[in-house]
């Protein structure tokens, strides 16, 4: 089995004569926590749709938990795992009848869907708000039952975009021991975030400036080649020279 989980290759996207992702280049390991950064306008999104199978390349190639990105794009979708900000969970469902509806997404047993689902409550101390509606609990539970529910079907890279928006200092600080737990039991999770402060928590950061990325290396090493003290010196260090944005 290949330690490299992710690996692309010139990937590049265009939309008309605009190149959101510009030739970029790197592999992921397993049980890596890779932080994809970049400002606005730099094109990790774009790139991270691509790598999830929501969208194809214009030119390069890839591959995500052994499956072509150009090609099996639904292979993709069913061995990975993906929460954003954004969108999660349903709001209007209880919190059982999320698990069951994404368990089913990801092709779980009725049985293994029970299994996991009553470890899920038990880890998250959650038993009780089981029949609550999601839109009830609190932004940080929201956050991490969406992450466990995110790796349930234990998939070999989670995809986090920007996970921790708006959740408090304790709640985020909870939320990275979820991630360290899941890296070490050989996951990959490949995160965005714009707290720099999370970008030191990571095994790994690549920077993105432009559609290109423009630094990849573990935090430390980043800090020495920029003369920085924090990764966020780094970052607007870089970010600095950008010449386009959202």
């Amino acid at each position: 089995m290949s330690d490299i989980v992710i690996s692309v290759h010139n990937l590049t996207k265009r939309f008309g004569n605009f190149t959101a992702v510009d030739h970029i280049t790197f592999d992921v390991q397993r049980g890596e926590i890779f932080g994809f950064l970049g400002a606005n306008g730099a094109g990790k999104t774009t790139a991270m749709r691509m790598l999830c199978g929501l969208s194809y390349p214009t030119s390069g190639s890839g591959n995500v938990a052994g499956f072509d990105i150009m090609h099996e794009g639904e292979q993709i979708k069913r061995h990975i795992g993906y929460m954003s900000q954004r969108f999660s969970l349903y709001n209007e469902l209880t919190v059982s009848e999320n698990i069951n509806l994404f368990a089913g997404i990801y092709g779980l047993s009725k049985k293994e869907t029970t299994k996991r689902a009553t470890q899920l409550l038990e880890r998250l101390n959650l038993h009780s708000e089981r029949n609550t509606l999601v839109k009830s609990l609190p932004l940080g539970w929201k956050q991490k039952l969406s992450f466990s529910i995110a790796t349930i079907h234990n998939p070999e890279v989670v995809f986090l975009d920007e996970p921790t928006g708006g959740v408090d200092p304790v709640t985020r600080r909870q939320f990275w021991e979820m991630i360290y737990e899941t890296a070490n039991n050989g996951t990959t999770i490949f995160v965005t975030t714009h707290y720099m402060d999370e970008a030191e928590y990571c095994s790994r950061v690549s920077i993105m400036v432009d559609g290109e990325i423009r630094a990849l290396d573990t935090p430390t090493n980043l800090k020495q080649k920029f003369n920085a003290m924090t990764m966020d010196d780094v970052f607007r260090t870089l970010a600095r020279g950008a010449k386009r944005g959202e």
